[in-house]
Order: structure tokens, then C-alpha cells, then sequence
């Protein structure tokens, strides 16, 4: 046998890794593109069918926009233009701050310098042009870019909240048609049978919705492995029964629509154009509803699977649908009131499965908006554009699985609200078309800079990518702009509070660190004259976090000032987010000395990526002292370092669990501390702390490195304390109202994050807080 024409083990496993992302992806991206049959024609005013050639018109415009924007533009490009796996607008910005130089998160020269060191760096800049040295200088653009990225988020977001009331709001009306024709068979008279679909227009739709809203959201904390094994049957069923519904109605109503695919018909539609007519633009957009979420859910699986599920299985049996949808409109346009509801054409036999199948898909139609939104949060957190919240990884293997609890219950009730509110999916759908489009827009706009500043295409290739599909979108943005008074007005409420809410939180935390550099002073104070202040070094070890990687930041020589004292060993912790998803963990911590070895001072910088999970694991101190350890054994003999102003710093990865400098012995239990009430003391809580010993099979170790390695921890066992810097802004008096607002706004949020600055599970006995308050 050929044994090219054999398969190897790991290509079998990529094989079968590849078919249960496809699997998983069904449930979780594909449920809003595969459900927007349920209101793309039913939000379509029946006035606009005055003939059968009406629904061959709106057919053509489905199958170009589907094919043009959702095939060729999302499916075939953009899912190339992923961040190391990471999609979204996010992901693009993050490409162009590393390759153009173009990013506005807050470090000084010396930052950047230290944070992108490399060996054989990933983060190396593109050639340079003319233009990229246009773009690079011009600080206005950056401005713009990082707008546009945060634009197109709350875009996302608002998606989030408006995709799961319009589909399950959608699917519960076909309930109420069902039992409203089940109410005229057991009716005696039509007034009767008005009442009964009074009472059922009053109490099914709303409340039902509402109910199936609580369910969905609370489903979220199992995470999208487990959702995707939950949902994706329902998905593969859906897509069966309304392919086959779709194939009967082409068959029984109008064989000859699958001509209404030629562009004629398009033109024939804006040949007799008017601004009525124009405006249902915007309910045909709502086919492509789902396409943004599934670039930024391409985190959660990987661009492969997500190609291969939709060209093969969602894009045919969508056209279909639709297909078999507008023939039975092009032969019952004048039979039904509502005759432009999916519900109405499907088979009466098959109604009542219809019935359940549509409130099952709609539940998992929203899940790809909601995991869509828990990733471009996620990637907000990290480049410090959005509050601090909880993440929770769900996936040990994708680690761009997460789930944020505030952000899930917060897009729980506003969604609520907008279905209470409107009551209406003609109204979701006006606002939930504009939501699309504007983040199909802004998607555009990066990825066109992407395609010149990454790809390293021209800019002729660029332009046209932008223009030609700009274009497209600029006109739904003009139809779906004639209903801003009809329920788009709502998308812009929410979008200006959370847009302003990001904005702020950017804006403050620039200061902040502005604010840092300009207050710290330098390592000379500490290392050189502090002692002259009566300095006392007390057993143990000092854990100083800061933002800055220069310097003594100000809340630490403010300390010392009022409490001259201070641990055996002090290490200066940093983390430091870079514009990438994941940071290797060889090449994670950056270890440098502070001063002399005598001092025994050292400066740890802890670079992580937007999805790298650092700051919520429980053994992080362990972590940085064996960094610290692994870096005093290679200080000698290291030959990859970067001398930093402050002295040489070593790049140390992730300590090996068996070490190397120090090894970890026994486990053992300590009082992390006990709470009463009344006179009934609860049980202690435990945390398992790790031991540490030098290695008794390195004769060869220098006497001095292993003196200092025993020093160091002999200062773990005397106790380890941990200072934290608070930083209180406040607005000078006669500041422009756009700053006070700015800031007061900033300082808002940041009193009501529930989420701690630093993060570690730090128990409180041992932490201690140093506020500073910086007038700007």
C-alpha cells in the first residue's frame, strides 16, 4: 500500500477534532443564521406584496446578500484575518496595533521596549511604506481605529441583546397562530373565536418569550462545550424540516422560483423603488443576522469547521427555505392576513412539530450573539477598555471559551426590557437589522487596513475590498436608517451608554498610568537613600504590584515614608496585556534585579495575551517565586536578556513542575482565616500552600547562587504580604465638562466593579492597600 495513501494517527485525530467542532458549532454559531427564516419575511410589511413578482424580487436580494456578504466576504476572507484563532473587530485592531504600530493601550517608550522583547520576535513590524508610515504618524487615526473597534463591539453587544427577544418573541407568535387555529376548530362562533385571540395575543407571546429568555440565560454558565453537545441536534433537526418544507413549497406552490436567483429581478425592485419599499431593505438584511457572531465566535472553534459547516449544510438548505417560502407567498399573497409568516407555510400536518421545533431553535438562535459578546468583552477587558467583570474559562483546551456571569444576567434584563417594551418583532427587527449592519461596516473598514498593513496586499486591493462590499452594506444602512423612529432608536440608546461607559474606562485608566509615571520615583531612592531614612528589612517577602515597569511606582515610596519598613525580599509585579491572544508561557515573565544583590530586590513583569488565563489561578505566588529562583540560577550564565534601563532582565517561562533552581516537597494547610457569627465559629477555610527545597542533585551549583536561593526561601516561610496601590481620580475645578464627565464616569464604574484590580485569590489578611489621590 502507498503510504502516502495511509493516515496517521494525529491526522485521523484532526480529522475527528475538526468533526466535533463542526458538530459543537451547529449549536452555537449557526442558530441565528440557521433561525432567521422565523422573521426575515414575517417582518416585511404585507403591504409591499402587491404581486407574485413581489416575493420573486425579495428572493433575489436574500440569495445575493447571502451569498456576497455571509459566503464571499465572512466564510472565504475575513475568517482568514484571525488573531492566532480570535475573531471579532477586536481581533483586527489587535493586528494592527501589533503591525502598524497603531495601538493607544497605555505604556511608556520603556514599556513597549521591555513588553515586545523577543527572540526572533512574533510582534516584528511589517516593511515599511509610505502609507504605513502615513497611518503611523497620524495619531488622529489611531484615535479613529480604536473607535471603530469599540464601535463595532457595542454593536456586537447590543446584537446580544436584541437577537434572543426577536427570535424567541418570533417563535412564540407561531405558537399563538397554532393555537389560535385549534381555538377555531373547537369554537362555536366568530365572536368567540375573537376573543380567544385576544386573550391569546395578550398572554402567549410576551410572557412565553419572557419565560424562555430566563431559561436560555441561565443555560450559559454550562459553557459552550456543553451547550454545543445540547444544542446542536436541535440545529441539525431545524435545518432538516425546513429544508424539506422549503423543497415541498418549490415543488407544490411555484417550481419557477429558483429563477428569481437572476439579478433581473433585483433590478426590476429598484427600478420601481419608493421610500415605502426602500425601508423592507431592512428586514431582508436580517438573513445574514448571525454572520458577525460567527467571525467572533471563532475563537470557541477554529476557522476550518466553521467553512466546512456552512458552505456544506447551512448555505443550501437556507437558500432552500427561502426559496420555498417566497413560493408560497408568490401563490398566497392574498389568502392570508398573515401570510408572510414562515408558520404559514409549512404543511398543517406538520404545524404543531413546527411549532416546537421553532421555540427550541429560537432558544439556541441566541447563542451565538451571547458567546459572540462574551468574547469581544473579554478582549476589551485585557487591552483595558472595559470595566473589570469576572471571566470564567470553560475550556481547559479552547481557551476561547469563557463566560462572564455580570455581563449575562445584565444582557438578560435588557433584554427583557426590549421584549416587555416593544412586544413587537417588526420593531426587534428594525433595531437588530441596524445593529448588523453597523458592525458588518466597521468590519470592513479594519479589515480592509488589514488587508494592506498585514496582508501586505495593495492598497488598490484594499480599496476595492472596501468599496465593493461597503457598498452593500451602505445600502442596508440607508434602509435600515428610514426605521430609526420605528424601534432602531433603541439600538442607539444602548450602544451611546455602553459606548460612553468603554470610553470612559479607556479614558481614565490612560490617565491613571499617565499619572504613575509622572509620580514614580526612582530605583536610587529606594536602593540608595532609603536606608539613610531608617529603613527596616523585616523577614519575608513583599509582593508590590504596579502598572509601571520602570521605577518605584508612588503608593510604595508613600508607604515607606510613613512606615519605613519593609520585607527581606521585595518583587515588583507587572502584568502587562499585549495586543496578541496568547502570550507562550516560555517566553511569559520578565525577571530583573533592582539595584544591587545585596538589596535582594527584584521586578517581575508578567506579559499575557487577551485570552490567556493568568490573573484567576490559585498558584500564582508559587509561580512567581520559582520565577525568581529559575532567574537567580541563570543570571550568571544567561545569554538571551534585555538590559533594561533599570539593569539586565532574563526571560523565564513557566516553572516545569519538577524545577530546576528550587523544587516543590509536600503540600501542606494554613489559615487563610475564620468567620463567626454570634458565637458559633464556621469551620476554617484552608488553602493548600507549597513548600519549597533546593535540589540535592546539582553539586555543581554556585555556593553564592545557592545561598541566595535559600534565603529566598526561607523568606517564603516567614510569611509572604502583598501591596496594592488605589488610585483616587478627581477633576480640577474649571476642567471641560467632557473630562469631569469622562472621569466621574470612570470613577463610578471602577467603584462598582466586582471584580478585584489584581485578581489572584489574595487572602485579606495579607493584603495591604495604599490609596493615592491624583488630581487631574
Amino acid at each position: 500500500m502507498d503510504p502516502e495513501l495511509t493516515s496517521s494517527p494525529s491526522l485521523d485525530g484532526f480529522k475527528k477534532h475538526t468533526l466535533l467542532l463542526s458538530f459543537q458549532s451547529l449549536g452555537v454559531v449557526f442558530g441565528r443564521l440557521s433561525t432567521a427564516p422565523l422573521y426575515v419575511y414575517g417582518t416585511i410589511p404585507v403591504e409591499e406584496f402587491t404581486s407574485s413578482d413581489s416575493a420573486y424580487q425579495y428572493l433575489s436580494f436574500i440569495f445575493w446578500t447571502l451569498t456576497i456578504v455571509t459566503l464571499l466576504k465572512y466564510a472565504i476572507i475575513v475568517l482568514r484575518a484571525d488573531d492566532d484563532g480570535e475573531g471579532g473587530p477586536f481581533a483586527l485592531y489587535s493586528l494592527l496595533c501589533r503591525h502598524a504600530k497603531v495601538g493607544l493601550l497605555p505604556n511608556d517608550r520603556n514599556a513597549n521596549k521591555v513588553m515586545h522583547y523577543e527572540a526572533g520576535s512574533p510582534f516584528r513590524i511589517k516593511k515599511e511604506t509610505r502609507a504605513r508610515r502615513a497611518i503611523e504618524n497620524n495619531k488622529t487615526s489611531h484615535y479613529l481605529m480604536l473607535l471603530s473597534a469599540l464601535f463595532g463591539a457595542c454593536m456586537m453587544i447590543g446584537d446580544a441583546v436584541l437577537t434572543p427577544a426577536i427570535s424567541v418573541l418570533s417563535a412564540s407568535s407561531g405558537l399563538q397562530r397554532s393555537l389560535a387555529d385549534m381555538a377555531d376548530i373547537f369554537s362555536s362562533s366568530p365572536k368567540e373565536q375573537d376573543l380567544i385571540a385576544e386573550d391569546l395575543n395578550k398572554y402567549v407571546p410576551v410572557p412565553f418569550a419572557c419565560a424562555i429568555l430566563v431559561c436560555l440565560f441561565t443555560l450559559q454558565h454550562y459553557g459552550t462545550h456543553k451547550i454545543g453537545f445540547m444544542f446542536a441536534p436541535i440545529i441539525i433537526v431545524w435545518l432538516l424540516f425546513i429544508g424539506g418544507v422549503g423543497i415541498h413549497n418549490i415543488v407544490q406552490c411555484e417550481p419557477k422560483i429558483i429563477s428569481a436567483i437572476s439579478p433581473v429581478y433585483m433590478y426590476r425592485f429598484i427600478r420601481n423603488i419608493d421610500k415605502r419599499s426602500w425601508r423592507s431593505l431592512g428586514s431582508i438584511l436580517l438573513c445574514i443576522a448571525g454572520t458577525e457572531a460567527m467571525f467572533a465566535d471563532l475563537g470557541h472553534f477554529s476557522r476550518k469547521p466553521l467553512q466546512i459547516v456552512f458552505v456544506s449544510l447551512i448555505y443550501p438548505i437556507l437558500i432552500l427555505c427561502y426559496a420555498g417560502q417566497a413560493a408560497f407567498i408568490s401563490k398566497n399573497y392574498e389568502n392570508f392576513e398573515d401570510f408572510n409568516h414562515l408558520s404559514r407555510s409549512v404543511p398543517k400536518l406538520a404545524r404543531h412539530v413546527f411549532v416546537v421545533l421553532s421555540l427550541l431553535a429560537s432558544v439556541v438562535g441566541s447563542q451565538a450573539s451571547l458567546t459572540g459578546s462574551f468574547s469581544i468583552i473579554n478582549q476589551c477587558l485585557a487591552l483595558g477598555c472595559f470595566p473589570r467583570v469576572k471571566v470564567i474559562h470553560t475550556s481547559d483546551k479552547l481557551n476561547g471559551q469563557v463566560y462572564i456571569p455580570d455581563v449575562n444576567w445584565l444582557l438578560m434584563v435588557l433584554s427583557l426590557c426590549v421584549t416587555i417594551g416593544f412586544h413587537d418583532a417588526v420593531r426587534i427587527g428594525n433595531a437588530a437589522g441596524l445593529a448588523i449592519v453597523s458592525g458588518m461596516l466597521v468590519t470592513s473598514f479594519l479589515m480592509s487596513l488589514v488587508i494592506a498593513l498585514y496582508w501586505e496586499k495593495s492598497w488598490l486591493v484594499s480599496l476595492c475590498f472596501l468599496l465593493f462590499f461597503g457598498f452593500v452594506e451602505a445600502i442596508y444602512l440607508s434602509a435600515c436608517m428610514l426605521n430609526f423612529h420605528k424601534g432602531a432608536w433603541s439600538l442607539f440608546v444602548f450602544v451611546a451608554l455602553s459606548l460612553t461607559i468603554m470610553l470612559a474606562w479607556h479614558y481614565g485608566t490612560m490617565k491613571k498610568y499617565e499619572l504613575d509615571l509622572q509620580n514614580k520615583v526612582s530605583t536610587e531612592w529606594l536602593t540608595d537613600y532609603s536606608p539613610g531614612l531608617g529603613v527596616a528589612r523585616v523577614p519575608g517577602i513583599g509582593f508590590i504590584f504596579t502598572d509601571i515597569v520602570t521605577g518605584i511606582p508612588a503608593f510604595f515610596s508613600h508607604f515607606i515614608t510613613n512606615l519605613p519598613a519593609f520585607h527581606q525580599v521585595l518583587i515588583f509585579v507587572s502584568f502587562k496585556s499585549l495586543p496578541v491572544p496568547h502570550v507562550p508561557p516560555s517566553r511569559r515573565y520578565l525577571i530583573g534585579r533592582v539595584g544591587a544583590k545585596t538589596y535582594k530586590i527584584f521586578r517581575c513583569i508578567v506579559r499575557y495575551g487577551y485570552c490567556d488565563r493568568i490573573r484567576d489561578t490559585d498558584d500564582f505566588e508559587e509561580q512567581i517565586i520559582r520565577s525568581i529562583a529559575e532567574f537567580i540560577s541563570q543570571e550568571e550564565n544567561d545569554f538571551e536578556s534585555l538590559v533594561s534601563p533599570e539593569g539586565r532582565m532574563i526571560v523565564v517561562g513557566k516553572p516545569s513542575p519538577e524545577g530546576n533552581a528550587i523544587i516543590p516537597v509536600q503540600d501542606t494547610c494554613s489559615d487563610v482565616g475564620t468567620t463567626s457569627v454570634a458565637n458559633n465559629e464556621t469551620p476554617v477555610r484552608r488553602k493548600k500552600k507549597v513548600r519549597f527545597t533546593l535540589p540535592e542533585n546539582r553539586p555543581k551549583m554556585n555556593v553564592f547562587v545557592r545561598q541566595e536561593l535559600q534565603e529566598l526561601i526561607d523568606a517564603r516561610e516567614s510569611g509572604t504580604a502583598y501591596l496594592l496601590g488605589r488610585s483616587h481620580l478627581t477633576v480640577r475645578q474649571g476642567s471641560s465638562f467632557l473630562k469631569q464627565f469622562l472621569i466621574k464616569t470612570y470613577v463610578v464604574c471602577d467603584q462598582n466593579c466586582r471584580a478585584h484590580p489584581v485578581a489572584l485569590n489574595i487572602p485579606h489578611a495579607a493584603l495591604v492597600e495604599v490609596g493615592m489621590v491624583y488630581t487631574i
